[in-house]
């Protein structure tokens, strides 16, 4: 021990540069791989630990029916726990609520008896207090607002509500919620109204103060949700007909928890059935709501995995070659200790003493870096359902990295060490290259023949210089960067081109709901269709069935004009009245393939039909499947839950400025014209970062290695450099050499990892567009590929010109009398 400790104090001396950069290196490699694997961690558990402390509910319950009696619902035999909530809304400081409204509790079990609220700052609202809210982080967030702020909850007069005045609809984070009740409707339409949910509130309003910021299931944030204000109970019970009307014609509705959980749901809606003698009131699912929101969180934790395993195996390959290098240097140099007794074995371990010393200290640094970056996480999906947001120490992975790191980079060292020692014993010939032999024989300048031996002859003695990491340094990082950019070229494609989901069309006109049809589809569909700047509409009637187990949106498509066809993954579609075209959400869904039959059960029977084509649809609609016209005909006579028109535009047209012409031409506005705002999925959004990330991560450790390895080049062969400027070498010429140098291994990895990057960039974009639905396209990153060589080339060649100058000004005289 005493000798490699003495070795180690010589060595720190004359590498301590070498040894800093490789800590540097280190450091960066496991904060990176640290911190993204602490962050998966703390991501993949976050919706778990917010369901365990918050006693969510498992169904919504909404037959939008004024004065519902929920006591028969309250005694049914799944029930644990039921919170009624009021479909009704108001303003907020004077403005519509729009996306921050969160319907009224209209009763204390709201945030305690179930979705028991996880208080992140301050307290849960008084359910006596008509003046005091909560809100989610997010509303916090976006309007700036914190405990103790107050907020103007402007209420609409009973006469509003009853005529549907107020907010028609609302949104949750877990669903999306129709507010108003057929009564209100007809209400409207009898006082010569229309529900017109940008009414300007005329009732009382209430001066809130904001007492607490919360996080539950229901009661929180989402991606691309503004937040939400919750009101207390007592607004309710102080302001009744301010939220249900004068002849109370809103509805209210009701979160359930049952005790079996999602499994109880069919036994809970045969016995609400039996209980309100009704089968059309509609149950919200939440518990597979919330599966969906934790499959997002998992994806996106397993992108995090694979960030931190890519970074990984990236860091063995880059910074391992600097591992490698350092050894080998110190094995060579422990020749002479060697002489006078030093064993093998204590010379292996001497010359891994300084790469474990490295790592030592390279493993605190991260350790400290993913502890501190911890404070933003987790990231994406995950942030929202995190119940202790803040810093966090995980520390089976902290701890982790502390060992992990310098075992293995001790163990790799030492065996690097060992095998070169071993191969110093037998002095084989030095490996010669054939490309610098043909260099040679071309009569180049020297600069170039040396610069090209250095790049790729080892050497031997004293002078060697690993020169198969710097190579395999120079490829992986090439590769990783092309993969990187060419899946990120490919996740931008996807989240701004609304194709890749299956959607053509860029306005759409809605006609009917709920079998009330507003304007002839076959008289007004034509009619759009001809607009000059229109290519054609699609006319869709959609109903639920039942497949198996499964709900399935049933489609139903009739063509004016040339809009596209379907965006189809395999098969074709739909032909004859016993055919359909299902969705590659619902062919997962129901396990099926192209040929299989499936029976589908509607409101007038059961039909058997084969699947002849699989495609890429919208994902909103769910697991969904394209028959013709008449096989939906025969399966629900008619019966549709909408009916809209998908209009595709030409080339150019703005949507909002055809919409006037689109509306002449109908000859009546009594149906609704909309642009189409396409909204790329959140896992995609989460995802557009992070290859930029990792390719700037490999960019920089690539970057480093090479850099080190011109450095080492010019240090282990100064000898061979010395010799050569006496011989008549110039100081430009010692330059070149070490520019040579450079170049050869940027082109070296250039040559071979451009190819391998764009195919591992495509492979795993065909991976992750399968697992999102998405429609496979080879992405081509072309900004990349054209500034990845220059770029290349310019950035080692700026790493040379230190290595360069220490070639070019070192003192032959000196150097020649120390060899």
């Amino acid at each position: 021990m005493a000798a490699i400790i003495f070795w180690f104090r010589i060595d720190l001396r004359r590498r301590w540069r070498s040894i800093l950069v490789l800590t540097l290196l280190i450091a960066l490699a496991a904060g990176v791989v640290l911190t993204a694997i602490a962050g998966a961690r703390r991501g993949g558990s976050a919706m778990d630990r917010l369901v365990d402390q918050t006693i969510p509910a498992t169904v919504l319950v909404a037959p939008l029916t004024p004065g519902f009696d929920w006591e028969p619902v309250r005694e049914l035999p799944q029930v644990e726990a039921l919170a009624e909530v009021v479909y009704s809304g108001f303003e907020i400081d004077g403005e519509p609520a729009a996306d921050s409204l969160m319907v009224p509790p209209a009763g204390a079990e709201a945030m305690r008896s179930l979705e028991r609220a996880v208080v992140l700052d301050g307290r849960l609202s008084d359910p006596a207090r008509a003046d005091e809210v909560v809100v989610t982080p997010a509303y916090a967030s976006r309007y700036g607002k914190a405990v103790g702020d107050t907020v103007a909850l402007g209420l609409y007069t009973p006469e509003q509500i009853d005529t549907g005045q107020g907010p028609a609809a609302a949104r949750s984070n877990r669903a999306e919620l129709w507010l108003l009740t057929s009564h209100q409707q007809t209400a409207a339409v009898e006082a010569g109204l229309s529900p017109n949910d940008t009414a300007q509130a005329a009732g009382p309003v209430i001066e809130a103060t904001i007492v607490g910021i919360v996080r539950s299931p229901w009661f929180g944030d989402w991606m691309d949700t503004a937040g939400y204000l919750v009101p207390s109970a007592g607004l309710y019970a102080e302001y009744t007909p301010n939220l249900l009307g004068a002849e109370s014609l809103a509805s209210i509705n009701a979160l359930v928890r049952l005790e079996g959980g999602e499994r109880e749901i069919p036994a809970f809606l045969a016995s609400l059935q039996e209980a309100t003698g009704r089968s059309d009131i509609d149950v919200h699912n939440l518990a597979s709501i919330a599966r969906e929101m934790q499959d997002a969180i998992g994806f996106e934790t397993t992108s995090l995995y694979t960030l931190a395993a890519a970074a990984g195996i990236a860091s063995i390959f880059i910074v391992g070659t600097s591992i490698a290098r350092l050894a080998a240097s110190a094995a060579t140099d422990l020749r002479i200790l060697r002489g006078v007794g030093m064993t093998p074995g204590q010379a292996a371990r001497a010359a891994a003493a300084g790469p474990a010393a490295a790592a030592a200290a390279g493993a605190v640094l991260g350790v400290l870096v993913a502890v501190v970056a911890s404070r933003w996480f987790p990231i994406g999906s995950a942030s929202h359902a995190e119940p202790a947001p803040g810093a966090h120490v995980d520390i089976l992975v902290m701890g982790g990295g502390l060992f992990i790191v310098p075992v293995l980079v001790g163990a790799a060292a030492t065996m690097t060490a060992a095998s070169t020692l071993r191969a110093l014993r037998f002095a084989p010939a030095p490996r010669r290259s054939v490309v610098a032999t043909a260099a040679a024989s071309m009569g180049l300048p020297v600069s170039v023949i040396m610069g090209t031996r250095f790049a790729l002859e080892p050497g031997r003695g004293s002078t060697s210089v690993p020169v198969r990491p710097a190579l395999v340094s120079a490829v992986a990082g090439v590769t990783g960067v092309l993969a990187a950019f060419t899946f990120s070229a490919a996740v931008d494609d996807a989240a701004t081109n609304a194709a890749r989901f299956g959607i053509v069309h860029q306005v759409e006109a809605w006609i009917g709901f709920d079998n009330r049809t507003y304007v002839q589809s076959d008289v007004v569909f034509p009619a759009l269709a001809d607009v000059p700047g229109v290519t054609g509409v699609n006319g869709i009637r959609a109903q639920v069935a039942r497949v198996g187990g499964e709900q399935v949106t049933v489609l139903s498509y009739s063509a004016e004009g040339s809009p596209p066809g379907h965006t189809i993954a395999e098969g074709r579609p739909p032909l004859g009245p016993a055919e359909a075209m299902l969705s590659r959400v619902a062919a997962d869904a129901l396990d099926a393939t192209v040929g299989d039959t499936v029976v589908v059960t509607g409101t007038t029977g059961s039909t058997d039909l084969v699947v002849v084509g699989i495609s890429v649809t919208d994902r909103s609609f769910g697991p969904d499947m394209t028959t013709t016209p008449a096989a939906y005909d025969a399966l629900f006579a008619g019966e549709f839950m909408f009916h809209y028109g998908e209009i595709v535009l030409e080339s150019g047209v703005d949507p909002e400025a055809i919409l006037p012409q689109l509306y002449a031409v109908a000859g009546t506005d009594e149906f609704g014209l909309f642009p189409y705002v396409f909204q790329s999925p959140p896992e995609l959004r989460f995802m557009r970062p992070l290859p930029v990330l990792l390719a700037c991560f490999l960019a920089v450790l690539a970057l480093g290695t090479v850099g080190y390895a011109l450095a080492a080049a010019v240090r282990r062969r100064r000898s061979d450099v010395a010799v050569l400027r006496a011989l008549g070498m110039t100081q430009w010429q010692a330059r070149g050499a070490v520019f040579t140098q450079a170049t050869v291994l940027t082109l070296a990895g250039l040559v071979v990892g451009i190819p391998l990057g764009v195919a591992l960039g495509r492979g795993v974009w065909r991976y992750v567009a399968d697992a999102l639905y998405v429609h496979y396209v080879p992405p081509v990153a072309w900004v990349a590929l054209i500034l990845v060589v220059p770029v290349a080339l310019l950035a080692t060649n700026l790493l040379a010109a230190w290595p360069g100058q220490r070639a070019a000004s070192m003192r032959v005289g000196q150097v020649l009398r120390a060899e």
